[in-house]
């Protein structure tokens, strides 16, 4: 291979809102700061899966996949003329079964982030030329989950989404990014070809196609502050920190599937 990293951006809702979730929230008008300041920097900004297709292919282009998870309303409404106005393309990862309604993993603060688009919506951004990406039915940490919901929660929103959207989709968003083996086989059976979890560092190669790892770009990033990150990829303490700790997370997020807590 002749690329040596591949930089990911994970943003979710496109707005300005307070509290502890603030990180998962960039305004529209940043959004734009910062897609701009990539473009201008020289980079080609497209989905996941147009950017490995690309890199398998030989590219040469400086490229960094754009997607977002959850598929909140604003998307439609700020983050496609914001994409629009970069000339940037992305990948949008819908959760099927909250579609139209709260994203109610994120418990007392989901009103803050406002509704999930609609079917109708949705098929407005696939028609924007934006790539739908499956992220689960209910945004349960799958790797906690046992096999019939776990191929559940992959299979059918899978299927749900090429069914009624007619299209093919090939990438895959692991719910607040855990997977494992397991997890990762069983999005690969279900017809994806790749998937992305969070990781905060950079794609290399030869490394897995379906731990894709991404950045997180936050409303505090100036456009030049992403520049930095995208060719830096970031602190490299915070991986190795969240990779050491994953057992005990493990172990938290089996007992809130038990007791039905709320994991954000």
């Amino acid at each position: 291979m002749n690329w040596e990293t591949l930089p990911a951006l994970m943003y979710h809702s496109v707005s300005a809102i307070g509290g502890p979730l603030s990180d998962l929230a960039v305004p529209a008008s940043r959004l734009t700061e910062q897609l701009t300041a990539l473009t201008a920097a020289g980079y080609r900004l497209v989905g996941l899966s147009q950017a490995l297709d690309l890199l398998d292919a030989g590219c040469t282009d400086r490229l960094v996949a754009v997607t977002f998870d959850d598929g909140y309303r604003n998307f439609l409404t700020a983050g496609v003329p914001a994409l629009e106005a970069a000339g940037a393309k992305a990948t949008l990862y819908a959760s099927v079964g909250h579609l139209g309604d709260r994203a109610g993993w994120l418990g007392r603060w989901s009103p803050d982030f406002g509704r999930l688009l609609t079917w109708e919506e949705l098929a407005e951004v696939a028609a924007a030329g934006v790539e739908i990406g499956n992220h689960s039915l209910i945004h349960h940490p799958l790797d906690v989950l046992p096999p019939d919901r776990l191929h559940e929660e992959i299979v059918r929103s899978h299927d749900e989404l090429e069914q009624r959207l007619q299209l093919q989709v090939r990438s895959f968003a692991y719910p607040h990014g855990y997977n494992g083996r397991r997890v990762r086989d069983e999005v690969r059976a279900a017809g994806h070809d790749n998937a992305t979890e969070v990781g905060r560092r950079l794609h290399r190669p030869g490394e897995h196609r379906f731990a894709v790892p991404r950045l997180q770009p936050t409303p505090e990033h100036t456009g030049a502050d992403l520049v930095e990150l995208v060719s830096g990829g970031g602190p490299q303490l915070v991986p190795v920190v969240k990779k050491l700790a994953q057992p005990a997370w493990r172990v938290a997020r089996r007992v809130a599937l038990r007791t039905g807590r709320t994991l954000t």
